[in-house]
């Protein structure tokens, strides 16, 4: 979601508690691992069941590297146990990554982690969990005023660790509502707006994902207003979380949340059904 300056954000765990420095050695690790062992990332990628482009930001240190994900490679690239022995380590820093929040987003963070369910309303981007790497760097490259290239990293590796809720198991629900206009936005340039859509077809597929486009030639709009977040932790009542200019809200009201996953409801009615979604990205990838 948009930002300013002087934005209330959480600062990323791993900074105020240093485990940065544990996910950057692990992947300067893997990546000698991999490449004393003749491995491409491709090729690690297929035994790790996962893509080249998670192997890549993991040895750069952008994405953590999953307690399994290390189990799993250690093996194939003959780390003779040190890999699986610091699976602990990762499990430990990951929890104080979950609790390390200032107290305006503890609530909302420590809720995300144990959600069921999670609706998003995008409004002006793709939303931050379905972004690519290059689209969330063009995101925050170009917005005003300007960032420095630290803290563009930073932000963009904060946006791939959220990412990792879509490795959770069980998996939660997860659904997107996207005006038209918000895909059509070439941010980052053409290749990075191709890749961007492709990535969307690709998370359009999952069990747990569905994706809902809203037409801009529709004439009726329930929600003319901010992109929002609705979520429902395990066990608990649903909430809704907003943020504009650089502003926050979690909403815990009861009935201010109805009201607005009643919005939600009427714009997934209004929008193009998930299959309907997918062909309409199909065919915008189609007319470039």
């Amino acid at each position: 979601m948009a930002s300013t300056d002087h934005e209330e954000r959480p600062e990323r765990p791993s900074e105020a508690d240093g485990t940065t420095h544990l996910f950057s050695a692990l992947g300067k690790q893997i990546k000698a691992l991999r490449e004393h062992a003749g491995m491409s990332q491709r090729e690690l990628g297929k035994v790790a069941h996962c893509g080249e482009a998670l192997i890549s930001s993991m040895e750069r240190g952008v994405r953590t590297p999953q307690p399994e994900f290390l189990i799993r490679v250690d093996g194939p690239l003959d780390a003779r146990g040190a890999l699986a022995a610091a699976a602990d380590d990762v499990r430990e820093a990951q929890a104080k990554s979950r609790t390390r929040h200032p107290d305006w987003y503890r609530g909302y963070a420590s809720m995300e982690a144990q959600a069921v369910e999670l609706h998003h309303y995008c409004n002006q981007t793709v939303h931050g969990l379905l972004q690519t790497e290059d689209y969330a760097r063009a995101v925050f490259t170009y917005r005003r005023p300007l960032l420095d290239d630290a803290t563009i990293e930073k932000r963009v590796s904060d946006r791939l660790a959220r990412q990792q809720i879509f490795e959770h198991w069980p998996s939660p629900a997860l659904t997107y509502v996207l005006e038209e206009v918000a895909l059509q936005r070439p941010i980052g340039g053409r290749a990075v707006h191709e890749a961007q859509l492709r990535h969307l077809l690709r998370m359009g597929c999952k069990r747990n994902v569905e994706l809902y486009v809203l037409p801009t030639d529709r004439e009726e709009h329930p929600n003319l207003d901010s992109a929002f977040n609705l979520l429902t932790p395990k066990g608990k009542q649903q909430v809704a979380y907003t943020e504009a200019q650089g502003h926050p809200r979690l909403i815990t009201d009861p009935e201010e949340v109805r009201l607005i996953a009643d919005r939600y409801g009427s714009m997934r009615g209004l929008a193009l059904n998930p299959r309907e979604s997918l062909a309409l990205i199909e065919k915008m990838l189609g007319e470039r």
